[in-house]
């Protein structure tokens, strides 16, 4: 054999085995990865690993995307591909029963008509065409459960809400919670037009709203919700005493001053009461609510402060809590995984006393080491930072502002059920002699270990408190927190781990640090020169009015005037001038320090690479010269 045909046969097999090597790496190693990023973004969590490993039948996932659309948003853009490759690592996972597609449905073609048929929303845009990104779960019995749009914002759940949506395809039956409230916005119809958690709920749970003069509580409820009730009766407390009793999934929100029920106005007739608390409840669990609430001057937010005069300030109030990881339980799993603070409004403690035989009481969430108790009745006003300073008596040790109670419980009603309360409506109380009927018989003590969850707190769940207002991004962990719960006591409580994933698209937070700081400054400034202008502006109508009319309007502005009178003006003037021109050097400098640090990264960036390849290189050739002169 020549060399020449050695070298064509050589190249041919060469060929031959390294596309034979792609192709048999692509089914041996399909999907496996290296995953580099800090927050492991692109690695699925072993609740996902473990929910596509126990799916039963196969599970068709749909991505509707309008890729030329998209193409016009770099954020949409990169959320895309975000999508799409996590898509990729369900369906590699799964063996096959992640079925996963991508359709593009253009205008009025058939992938369009099935994205509007399964209710994929069509977001309008500055162009003709709208933008369709969502995506749609078929299981083998045509289930249908739909993302309708995709919001960037909403990436930190994105894992969460495709492993809920797989674990409900494949198990279609969600699990009930029954919500009791005196909180307009969590009785909402649906979830919708209510709070933020609400709708949140909606999406993973079915929810049953128990009305607040119920006379049963549905048999098949999986967990109950109690959010800030109303005034309950003797027997409505016996009904949610047996149903823990005999269920034993509960959580309770309650709060000495809650401030955003009382901001709902005095004249409201529907408005919900300022404080609730466990009632006979919590004294037999050994569970009580604070008649005070809490301040923690160590995790003090930031919250805007009216000074007067117009002026608003932002200020640290002790009032306000930020609840930080760091004082959350690490071992329990409804916080485990939260890497956000919780952000409370007045919240009060949780004391835990003579707990009966057999009961656990784990804290979840503490204050910082020295918080406070305030009056309940002054703090569910708009009390101001500096009042609650002055009321503020150091307490010896953190406060509980939410707890997780375990173990067997006894009745709170050992003389048994209590009398019915009949309505004065004849049906109504018809109505209400057949639910007694219907009852099931009294129990004395939990027929299944109980696990409750209080929260000391219901402002926290307000959408104020930890989303921003306008762009529906979620900054805090209050709603995390509710819907961990939830989760762990329905039973996907593995799910829970995977509500707090980090977001792909990092701040620069340097950046955004100095931003902020050139911003308070700025603010700061514009807010003390609208200030003067304005008592520039009072004191100008005083000196017009002891003006003469027509010098004053004639541009003789001194006239009438006495010689202090003019000093005042004049210097009164000049103060303007000054301040004018430092607003105008803030606005100059406002930048700076952002553009300096640009600066610096385009020059590491663009010459950073270039000069250690050149000084690798002069080191390489120095280390094999030298070497050549010892040689010869």
């Amino acid at each position: 054999m020549t060399s020449r045909n050695y070298l064509v046969i050589a190249t041919a097999l060469m060929s031959l085995i390294f596309i034979s090597a792609n192709l048999l790496s692509q089914k041996v190693l399909r999907g496996a990865q290296l995953d580099f990023t800090e927050n492991h973004l692109y690695t699925l969590s072993g609740a996902t690993k473990q929910t596509l490993g126990d799916i039963a039948e196969p599970v068709d996932i749909t991505l509707v995307y309008s890729r030329n659309v998209g193409q016009d948003y770099p954020a949409v853009r990169a959320y895309a591909a975000r999508v799409r490759e996590l898509l990729q690592a369900y369906e590699a996972h799964s063996k096959g029963e992640v079925r996963v597609r991508e359709i593009d449905p253009t205008p009025f073609s058939p992938a369009e008509d099935e994205a509007l048929a399964a209710g994929i929303t069509a977001v309008n845009t500055n162009g003709d065409d709208p933008l369709y990104f969502g995506i749609i779960g078929r299981n083998t019995i045509d289930d249908e459960r739909i993302i309708p749009f995709l919001a960037p914002e909403r990436e930190v759940t994105l894992e969460y809400d495709l492993t809920r949506m797989i674990v409900r395809l494949d198990n279609p039956d969600p699990p009930r919670v029954g919500i009791l409230t005196s909180l307009p916005g969590m009785s909402a119809p649906g979830g919708q037009g209510g709070c933020t958690l609400l709708q949140d709920i909606a999406r993973s749970f079915e929810i049953v709203q128990i009305s607040e003069d119920f006379q049963s509580l549905p048999a098949d409820l999986d967990v109950l919700l109690v959010v800030h009730p109303p005034e309950l009766s003797d027997r409505q407390e016996w009904l949610i005493d047996q149903f823990v009793l005999r269920k034993g999934r509960a959580i309770f929100l309650v709060d000495p001053a809650a401030k955003t029920a009382a901001a709902q106005g005095p004249f409201d007739v529907a408005s919900a009461p300022e404080h609730s608390d466990l009632g006979v409840l919590g004294k037999a669990w050994g569970v009580t609510l604070s008649k005070d609430a809490v301040a923690d001057a160590a995790g003090a937010l930031m919250v805007p402060v009216d000074l007067g005069d117009g002026r608003m300030e932002e200020q640290a109030h002790p009032l306000f809590i930020g609840a930080q990881a760091a004082n959350m339980n690490r071992d329990d799993l409804i916080t485990a995984d939260l890497t956000r603070t919780v952000n409370f409004g007045a919240p009060g403690a949780l004391v835990a006393s003579n707990l009966p035989k057999g009961e656990t009481f784990s804290p979840l969430i503490e204050t910082g080491p020295s918080p406070s108790f305030i009056d309940a009745a002054r703090a569910v006003r708009d009390m101001k930072p500096a009042d609650t300073l002055k009321s503020y008596h150091t307490e010896p040790g953190p406060l509980v502002l939410a707890a997780r109670l375990s173990g067997t419980l006894k009745t709170a009603f050992p003389a048994g059920e209590p009398a019915l309360d009949e309505p004065d409506d004849p049906v109504m109380a018809e109505l209400a002699r057949a639910d007694a009927a219907n009852a099931p018989p009294h129990i004395s003590s939990s027929e299944t270990g109980a696990e409750i969850v209080f929260i000391a707190d219901v402002d926290f769940i307000s959408d104020d408190f930890y989303i921003v207002p306008g762009r529906n991004v979620v900054v805090a962990d209050n709603g995390a927190l509710v819907l961990n719960a939830l989760d762990a006591l329905a039973g996907g409580g593995e799910l829970s781990r995977l509500r707090s994933r980090a977001a792909s698209l990092r701040p620069m937070k340097r950046i955004d640090d100095m931003r902020s700081a050139a911003e308070a400054k700025y603010f700061r400034q514009q807010a003390e020169l609208e200030s003067n202008l304005k008592k520039a502006q009072d004191r100008l109508e005083e000196l017009q009015q002891i003006g003469s009319t027509d010098g004053f309007y004639a541009g003789d502005a001194a006239a009438d005037l006495t010689d202090e009178e003019r000093a005042e003006l004049a210097q009164l003037r000049g103060r303007i001038v000054t301040l004018r021109g430092q607003l105008r050097d803030i606005e100059r400098d406002y930048r700076r320090n952002i553009d300096r640090l640009e600066a610096t990264l385009k020059a590491i960036n663009i010459w950073g690479g270039p000069i250690l390849v050149a000084l690798a290189g002069l080191f390489v050739w120095r280390r094999q010269r030298n070497r050549a002169r010892r040689e010869s």
